[in-house]
C-alpha cells in the first residue's frame, strides 16, 4: 500500500515539472503553408507574427 502511494506521487510530481532551458532553447519559427495562412483567423496571425517577431529578435531566426 505504501509503495504504490509513493509511487503515484511520485509520477504526479513528475507532471509538474517545467522544461529547462530559454525561449530560444525550447521554440522554433512557426511556419505555414500557404493553404493554412488562408485559414487563419486574425487572432491567430497575430499570435503566429508576436511568436516569429520574438523569435527573430531574441534568437536570430530568419524568414
Amino acid at each position: 500500500m505504501v509503495k504504490g502511494l509513493t509511487l503515484a506521487i511520485l509520477m504526479a510530481l513528475a507532471g509538474c515539472t517545467t522544461p529547462k532551458g530559454g525561449f530560444c532553447a525550447l521554440s522554433s519559427p512557426i511556419r505555414l503553408s500557404a493553404a493554412a495562412v488562408a485559414d487563419l483567423s486574425d487572432g491567430e496571425a497575430r499570435a503566429i507574427l508576436a511568436h516569429n517577431r520574438k523569435g527573430a529578435a531574441l534568437c536570430g531566426w530568419r524568414p
